[in-house]
């Protein structure tokens, strides 16, 4: 059989990595030694193998406590591991293959090339992700994340989901075990819990490594942070945590060993014991915030990029009061730190605090981009509607990677798939053809020349028969990526800490988790809707051209058709407050949101939503898009997620804003919305920005991302980087360090509109 290549960037990143503390050699023996367990488990159960692969890494691969660190847990990956996530490695039994090509040139001695090609040709056939593309990946339609020839990206990874750390807290380390032992014993079952003991050598390896930092400091401040930490690891390994440092380091630690790169609702979490601890006379307002400071370190020393989630605010919150503290605290760190990541992350409701909506709109005032808001009185009854589940469940919804939605502790709801909806319309505009590349990817569909589609409903109807096809290549590639995991591995970090998997006795995608879903990204929206718009005024209403020599014109990128480029552009666009429009937006977001939806309620799904997002793939999939009827020309970014393409919005931001709010949340899993102001406005008409949001999130917005940055500021920033190391700009559903971003990248930013 021909194997499918996948050796290749398969996910965005934008952060440079931490090197590895262990030396070349040291980090083969590991891959060797993790290889071997896993050649040597073949005949074991799933949940066994992983197991024994996962006491190769761990606590193997934790690093050195650095001076800095007021609790223990810096984590290395290697190019050959366990994860869930594209971000830090890969699903399951992983293998970056590029990454792995470049390791072995750290090698000198050619015996251990000879090695490292070994273990790459033994994972070509092993590796989660690579058996999965195997089976999905076409020559025509779908292509792996991120081959941006094609019109569907499919992809596997698992990093929807947020654990439920209460239960960790509740029970503790023993009182897991203890309780997974009392159940009905199966290989899952005895797997988990051989998971937990592993766990406890985790935690004790990290009192090796205090002990090691103690010894290599002789100031007396440090020596009893490191007391501290000691004792606070001691205490979790046998017990349930009591205070607020226990309780952080043991949820910073499992999310470490789970491969858990974004962090749920931490105010639920650990609130109640910030509050205890201060109320109680154990802990000061102050030192709190140094723990809290120190874990935002530790996470943007993850350098995950588009991850790293913690949440705070919004309704389903027993303690409000200590969940408020610690939400308080964690903004002065947010402006204090200026980080990459975490992803600050602030839900509210018409009962949150005037001073932690103010306290919010400073932090981003300052330029921190964070937090991004999300407002509840909208999103949860949406999300009770989308996923089919009680207010209650829905109240629980925390947004994770770019801004999709899942349940805590009850939902798996990862974007395993992708939809370049502007590209989709070119094919079926072109006989089935992507204009692009002159291949045929319509499946079965037979689409009509365009001399026979006499009505604008005839256009609408032989797109929307196009899409039903994508829709279904969708659905099948999602479920299927669930099936190749499930057969591979169990997740067992993950899969004991998520409902119901301990009481059904089984792993996460084997019928454990309570709520199975799936998320689609969809891309060119607005770019295709506005398209069709031009189309329906130019062709079909003023009849100034016909269908075909527009077409014709967009197939020659405008060239010598600039005339009929100039037309298409002044027609009203999205973002603009245009009913006419911005109803044709929703029609085409409605038709897409609804058809995933049906199809992943009829394959059994808890759910299956399309997320409205960009990341960077807005970008990229633009460059592999012919030029689009909105005037758009060939290889140029698209419009990021449902915001206006660039230049497009001319109308200021109030227009913006209420062309954003007709879309109904209640048909999506998440969307993205991103501006940019600058200071000026955002300090001294600060009142007005502030009314402008709040009529915003009434009229039904649902969310809002904030970019503040001054004229001319990142066009200098392009010709005169090293002036601006930390000049932090909200992407899509992540930020990012503007100067680390390639040059198209910044040219997408640049096009969006500034508000002053």
């Amino acid at each position: 059989m021909t194997r499918i290549n996948i050796d290749g960037v398969q996910n965005v990143e934008v952060s440079k990595p931490i090197p590895c503390e262990k030396t070349p050699k040291e980090q083969l023996e590991i891959m060797e030694a993790y290889t071997k367990a896993h050649k040597d488990s073949e005949s074991l159960s799933k949940a066994q193998r992983e197991l024994n692969c996962l006491k190769v890494i761990y606590p193997t691969m934790f690093r050195s406590i650095e001076d800095t660190d007021l609790f223990a847990g810096r984590l290395d990956f290697l190019p050959i591991g366990f994860g869930s996530v594209t971000s830090i490695g890969g699903v399951g039994h992983y293998c970056v293959f590029h990454k792995l090509r470049a390791f072995k040139e750290q090698l000198d001695d050619p015996n251990d090339h000879k090695r490292v090609d070994a273990l790459y040709d033994y994972w070509q056939d092993h590796d989660v992700k690579a058996i999965y593309c195997q089976d999905i990946l076409t020559e025509d339609t779908t292509g792996r994340f991120i081959d941006c020839a094609y019109p569907f990206m499919a992809t596997a990874r698992l990093s929807g989901m947020m654990l439920d750390y209460n239960k960790l807290m509740y029970y503790g380390v023993n009182g897991l075990i203890d309780m997974m032992k009392s159940l009905k014993q199966n290989d899952f079952i005895q797997a988990s819990i051989g998971c937990m003991e592993l766990f406890k050598k985790v935690i004790l390896r990290q009192v090796e490594l205090v002990e090691q930092a103690y010894e290599n400091t002789t100031n007396d401040t440090r020596r009893k942070e490191l007391d501290l930490m000691k004792e606070d690891l001691l205490y979790i390994a046998d017990n349930k945590p009591q205070t607020f440092h226990q309780a952080l380091q043991l949820f910073w630690l499992y999310a470490l060993c789970a491969g858990c790169i974004n962090y749920g609702r931490m105010d639920i979490v650990l609130g109640p014991y910030l509050k205890k601890d201060i109320d109680e006379g154990r802990l000061d307002e102050e030192t709190a915030y140094l723990y809290i400071k120190s874990l935002w370190k530790m996470i943007e020393n993850r350098r995950t990029t588009v991850n790293g989630r913690i949440i705070v605010g919004g309704k389903g919150r027993k303690n409000v009061e200590a969940c408020d503290l610690f939400t308080r605290i964690c903004l002065r760190v947010c402006k204090d730190t200026r980080y990459v990541e975490p992803q600050f992350t602030l839900r509210f409701d018409s009962t949150t605090p005037k001073d932690i909506l103010d306290m919010a709109y400073e932090c981003i005032a300052s330029g921190a981009t964070y937090p991004t808001l999300y407002n509840d009185d909208v999103n949860v009854p949406a999300v009770q509607y989308a996923m089919r589940v009680s207010r209650e469940a829905a109240e629980q919804y925390v947004p994770f990677g770019c801004g999709e939605y899942v349940i805590q502790g009850k939902s798996v709801g990862t974007p395993n798939t992708l939809l370049n909806m502007l590209k989709i319309l070119q094919i079926a505009m072109n006989e089935g053809k992507d204009p692009m590349d002159n291949i045929y990817k319509a499946g079965p569909v037979k689409c009509k020349p365009l001399s026979e589609l006499t009505t604008f409903e005839d256009l609408m109807n032989q797109y929307e028969r196009v899409q039903d096809y994508y829709f279904d290549l969708s659905i099948n590639a999602q479920k299927h990526s669930y099936e190749v995991m499930n057969q591979e591995v169990s997740f067992l970090f993950t899969s004991i800490l998520m409902d119901d998997c301990l009481n059904r006795g089984k792993a996460l995608l084997d019928g454990g988790v309570e709520i199975l879903g799936g998320t689609n990204e969809t891309y060119g929206n607005i770019n295709a809707s506005d398209a069709l718009y031009a189309i329906k005024k130019v062709v079909y209403d003023e009849k100034k051209f016909t269908l075909e020599e527009v077409n014709e014109a967009a197939l020659h990128d405008f060239k010598g058709y600039e005339h009929i480029q100039k037309e298409l552009w002044k027609q009203d666009k999205y973002g603009n407050d245009k009913k006419e429009c911005d109803d044709l937006a929703n029609r085409c977001y409605e038709y897409v949101a609804k058809g995933i939806r049906q199809r992943g309620i009829d394959a059994g799904l808890g759910y299956y939503l399309i997320v409205i997002s960009n990341n960077q793939t807005n970008t990229d999939w633009g460059h592999q898009t012919d030029a689009s009827l909105d005037g758009r020309h060939r290889g140029v970014y698209m419009n990021p997620a449902n915001n206006p393409q660039g230049g497009a919005a001319v109308s200021g931001p109030t227009a913006v804003l209420n062309s954003l709010t007709r879309f109904n949340a209640k048909y999506h899993g998440g969307s993205v919305q991103n501006m940019k102001f600058t200071p000026r406005m955002m300090h001294e008409d600060k009142e007005k920005v502030k009314a402008l949001f709040k009529i915003y999130f009434e009229n039904g917005g649902c969310q809002l991302m904030v970019s503040v940055v001054d004229h001319g500021v990142l066009e200098d920033a392009q010709k005169h980087p090293e002036k601006y190391p930390d000049l932090i700009v909200r992407v899509a559903g992540y930020s990012a360090v503007f100067v680390n971003l390639t040059p198209d990248i910044q040219e997408e930013l640049l096009s969006r509109t500034l508000y002053d």
